[in-house]
């Protein structure tokens, strides 16, 4: 039996076919290990002409293809039939694997005898995510929020989805990916995560042409949506578990048209439509215990919602959009050849005043001035702050468009402001160690970019790492063996902390010495000067010994 078995749905994919072809045919594992299934979907394109040709020079290639279905679901269920892998891989015709994503996910799956694998995803049409902030071994959908990753692009076990009967929805069908990972997560007795490499390169095609990007009506939608809430209460019973795998659909697809922005785009009967269907559905389809689970502002958008307060939504939502992260950088030093970031990250009102709690009688309120005049919202509780609050800082590998996830200990608190306020604040020490950070392997040559990540009462922001007025002195340092130099530093745009990697290996000690006064912002500043000053001939030679000078400039994409 062959290890791995790829499955690609295929319809009219045109050039998309050789764009992703190269990464699924020579993928480490060997091609003795694994096959590649395409299943056109009865392309009208010459798509199937193309697949036909690209499996008479790949003997590890199949192809199968059928009258069209409208939808990438019975072609998946086809391929997954005629699979001969233990583990099935599903791809879409115009995104990637990287060159060791098989080897290395199977190798997950077969030492944990997993049903489901998770592979990190990469790409233009995936921002970070900290469920691969690190590799998983062994988890279920009850310990792990694995709800928040619902697209079908991981390795599955063949035989589990042929003894439990898990199969796609076929034909035009909404949310069919949710469908699937649903009825998939709530049997699952093994679910491994791959956290520390890369697999998946999931891409936005350049001529817009990617399936979720078509718009659908509310009824079709949200009727798509019933069938992902029944499909997890099949799998559960009912109680805490099943409202806390039911609350993500609730606080994602549920409250987003009557959360900012979408609320306050639409107007008249459009507003009163997209309101009228989800609040039925939220009535019908979700069990109290959903919404009593939620962060205090997501909890206060529930019952407004759910009592038919129209008006308060909106009024909420164009007060909220306007709440601002606030992240200061106490401290950054480096300790035995780690970058130690200390940061203290809040929420400001619109007015720009602390976003508080305020006490009265025992009981926390939710901010007063924040919610006065909202119907509804009077003397709105959160009487578990802290339990909804998480902060963590992120390094965005701008040349490669990875995200890294730094060991990182921010805590939530309460700090008094007197007179009974009290704002809810993360703050703490983030380690960054350039010899392990991306999963276990040394930062790359580039440039590396640091952000936060705050949930802070229900409003969750991601904000710059920027220069504070302190202007922390920050000092480049060389680590490892062979030797990596890093050099700490602000981005000339943003103001934003990058770390700019490199290999100084070949270089003279002149020569780091001035990389290393190189990166004060004033010599830059004055190097710039000159620059400009120089007729344009001698201009162009400069520029060119500068990036000779400096190894990992050239691959920074900055």
């Amino acid at each position: 039996m062959l290890k791995v078995s790829v499955v690609v749905p295929v319809y009219n994919a045109g050039r998309y076919i050789e764009l992703c072809s190269p990464s699924l045919l020579q993928q480490s594992i060997g091609r003795e290990s694994y096959e590649v299934i395409y299943v056109d979907d009865g392309s009208t394109d010459g798509s199937g002409e193309r697949l036909v040709r690209l499996a008479a020079r790949h003997p590890h290639v199949r192809v199968f293809r059928q009258e069209n279905s409208g939808w990438p679901g019975k072609p998946r269920n086809v391929g997954v039939r005629h699979a001969r892998g233990a583990y099935v891989q599903f791809v879409d015709q115009d995104d990637e694997l990287t060159p060791e994503a098989l080897e290395r996910l199977h190798a997950l799956a077969d030492r944990n005898a997993s049903d489901i694998v998770l592979g990190k995803v990469a790409g233009t049409m995936q921002g970070p995510h900290n469920i691969f902030r690190h590799t998983v071994e062994r988890c279920t959908a009850a310990d792990t929020p694995l709800f928040e990753s619902l697209t079908p692009h991981k390795m599955f076990r063949r035989a589990f989805l042929l003894d439990h009967g898990i199969q796609f929805p076929e034909g035009p069908v909404r949310l069919e990916d949710q469908v699937f990972m649903a009825r998939a997560y709530v049997r699952a007795k093994t679910v491994s995560i791959l956290g520390d490499y890369p697999c998946y390169l999931w891409n936005r095609r350049d001529d817009g042409g990617n399936t979720s990007n078509r718009p659908a009506a509310p009824e079709e939608y949200y009727a798509h949506l019933r069938t992902v809430v029944e499909s997890i209460k099949e799998g559960t019973e009912p109680g805490p578990l099943q409202d806390h795998l039911l609350r993500r659909s609730y606080r994602v697809e549920l409250l987003r048209p009557v959360s900012e922005p979408r609320v306050l785009r639409r107007t008249g009967k459009e507003l009163e439509r997209y309101f009228d269907v989800v609040r039925r559905m939220a009535l019908d389809a979700y069990p109290r215990g959903v919404r009593h689970g939620l962060p205090a502002i997501t909890r206060l958008r529930a019952t407004l919602l759910e009592e038919g307060l129209l008006d308060s939504l909106v009024e909420l939502a164009r007060r909220t959009q306007h709440v601002k992260p606030r992240l200061t950088i106490d401290d950054i030093r480096w300790t035995d050849g780690r970058l130690h970031v200390t940061t203290t990250i809040g929420m400001l009102r619109p007015d720009g005043e602390p976003l508080t709690l305020h006490e009265r009688y025992g009981r926390l309120l939710l901010d007063p001035e924040l919610l006065d005049g909202i119907k509804g919202a009077e003397g709105w509780e959160a009487p578990h702050p802290l339990a909804y609050a998480r902060g963590e800082l992120l390094v965005h590998d701008t040349t490669r468009d990875h995200w890294w996830f730094p060991h990182t200990e921010l805590r939530p608190r309460t700090e008094p402001l007197g007179a009974g306020r009290h704002h809810v604040l993360v703050s703490g020490v983030t380690v960054i160690d350039p010899l392990t950070l991306t999963g276990g392997h040394p930062m790359p040559p580039g440039t590396h970019q640091l952000w936060a990540d705050a949930q802070l009462l229900g409003i969750g922001r991601r904000i710059r790492l920027t220069r504070p007025d302190s202007h922390p002195r920050l000092t480049p340092a060389t680590v490892g063996t062979p030797p990596r130099l890093v050099i700490p530093g602000w981005t000339a745009r943003d103001n934003q902390l990058r770390l700019a990697v490199g290999s100084p290996a070949g270089t003279t000690v002149a020569h780091q010495i001035l990389l290393r006064t190189a990166s004060a912002a004033p010599v830059r500043r004055a190097a710039r000067t000159a620059l400009h000053r120089l007729p344009p001939a001698l201009r162009h030679k400069a520029r060119a010994l500068a990036h000779q000078a400096d190894p990992w400039r050239r691959t920074s994409g900055h």
